[in-house]
């Protein structure tokens, strides 16, 4: 259910302080489904997607960028042309349509996953659901709702694709070339477009999106043979399992090793992609109290997945919100390409057998990631406070440091400016002049910006500044000439604040 005040103060200050803008194009009265990032947003958003480039990269994942509009005959081989449905329902007096499963979730508490049609209007009736346009009553009917958006190309027909998934696997020939031999993995970071009924939750359900997708290519003979599980089998994971909902029992910490044992999980590399997933969530600063991994109930998993698990993150406004899916997708994808295309995808194995691969696939979008940041670390404080905080974790914040002279006058601003040019070729800086010294600290705390420098008249004697910390509001004197090898010892938290220099 929705925290409707924190909603309020939440998009106004994503608005004003330059995060997001929208619906887009607002001066055109806007369209639902599209947002703008602002200078702040897209700062944050760059963040979001390094932290995926970087841990994939790390796993000797191969980043590519393949084209996001592609021939209906790939979506007809995919399945999406027919199946990439949603259900809707239609309000009888104004003719709005609505996704059943998020208009559910959005006014009750009612879990929607794996429900029928006649169990979802009977929970629609249950709790009095109207339109949320015009309050009228809904049509007691359900149906599905096809979600590629259309075009042609050439006069033929094409669709921009509704996910960076199947574009990956259409160059499974040359990859497997490259790699010269299975396993291997490739991601991709690009924009994917859904024709979504009525999108109401901002970020969250959007027409047009940016996807961060990996794709791990195995050897079915080797999911159990996995040497990267030996790393994570004893690592802790918030596991909510079918047992757990279907008995209305809490998520419980399991290891990898446990939720196999008890067949959770099927097998190690898809655990392995599992841990993975999950860590992508804490490395871009997600506290691990607000994540649970959820395994998808039998009516609700997709028919060609052997195993599926979402990433769900509670959220302030929107409560338990799915942020990833974890899939094994098993040979269903480069069999069908392979039928339809009437080209040979295949694996070889050492001695010489032919195999079709199996397909483990990480699927989250960074915008919802990049919602979800700002939901958690958003704090207005009680109006006698007046100030609101932006308490992002330090590593993942759009500005990194901001830089004031006290005064413009007096060489301050020059000395600063240089200080700034100097910083800027290694971190993202900010340059505030104006107003008093309480205002910028409260507009770079607004920002989430961890460290501000102030360069005083002291300064300019005995060519030091102060540096002052965002959390704890704590200053403490730097000598000009070390401020940058101590900025990147706090950031990687090889020093602590007070450590750092002389505190004032």
């Amino acid at each position: 259910m929705k925290n409707e005040q924190f909603l309020t103060d939440f998009h106004a200050f994503m608005q004003n302080k330059g995060f997001i803008y929208g619906p887009f194009p607002d001066i055109y009265n806007g369209v639902a489904g599209f947002y703008a990032y602002g200078p702040l947003g897209k700062l944050l958003k760059n963040k979001v997607e390094n932290s995926v480039r970087k841990l994939f990269f790390q796993h000797g994942l191969r980043e590519l960028e393949c084209p996001t509009v592609v021939p209906d005959i790939v979506w007809e081989a995919s399945g999406h042309l027919k199946t990439f449905t949603d259900k809707v329902i239609t309000c009888s007096k104004c003719a709005s349509v609505f996704r059943v499963d998020k208009l559910i979730e959005e006014y009750t508490k009612e879990e929607t996953a794996g429900k029928k049609e006649k169990e979802l209007l009977t929970i629609i009736t249950k709790h009095k659901i109207t339109c949320p346009s015009c309050k009228g009553t809904l049509k007691q009917e359900i149906k599905d709702y096809n979600l590629m958006m259309k075009t042609e190309v050439a006069g033929k027909p094409f669709s921009l694709r509704p996910e960076t998934a199947t574009v990956t696997y259409l160059p499974f020939k040359q990859l497997n070339n490259y790699f010269r031999k299975l396993p291997f993995g490739v991601f991709q970071i690009g924009k994917a477009y859904r024709n979504e009924i009525s999108p109401r939750q901002h970020l969250l359900r959007l027409r047009e999106f940016t996807q961060a997708e990996a794709q791990l290519f195995i050897d079915p003979k080797e999911k159990n043979n996995w040497e990267p599980y030996e790393q994570i089998k004893n690592k802790k994971l918030p596991l909510y399992t079918n047992h757990h909902q279907e008995n209305k029992k809490e998520l419980e910490e399991i290891t990898p090793e446990e939720a196999i044992k008890h067949q959770h999980i099927k097998t190690k590399a898809y655990a392995w992609c599992l841990y993975t997933a999950y860590n992508q969530f804490l490395h871009m600063g997600i506290p691990e109290e607000k994540i649970r991994i959820r395994q998808h109930l039998p009516t609700e998993r997709a028919f060609y997945a052997d195993d599926a698990w979402d990433i769900e993150i509670n959220l302030n406004s929107y409560g338990w919100t799915e942020c990833c899916g974890v899939h094994d997708r098993t040979d269903y994808d480069l069999k069908k390409h392979a039928e339809f295309s009437k080209q040979k995808l295949e694996g070889t194995r050492d001695n010489g057998e032919k195999y079709i691969p199996h397909i483990l696939e990480i699927a989250f979008g960074t915008d919802r990631p990049v919602f979800a940041l700002m939901d958690l670390y958003y704090n207005k404080k009680a109006e006698g406070e007046g100030k609101t905080m932006f308490s992002l974790p330090y590593h993942i914040t759009p500005i990194e440091i901001a830089v004031f002279p006290l005064m413009k006058k007096d060489g301050l601003a020059e000395q600063a400016t240089i200080i700034k040019q100097e910083l800027e070729q290694e971190f993202i800086v900010d340059y505030d002049e104006a107003g008093s010294i309480g205002k910028r600290y409260l507009r770079a705390a607004e920002a989430g910006t961890p460290y501000c420098i102030t360069i005083d008249y002291d300064s300019l004697k005995n060519k030091d500044v102060t540096l002052r910390d965002r959390d704890t509001e704590k200053q403490i004197r730097i000598p000009i000439k070390e401020l940058k090898i101590i900025l990147h010892k706090l950031f990687k938290k090889e020093i602590t604040f007070e450590k750092a220099g002389k505190l004032l």
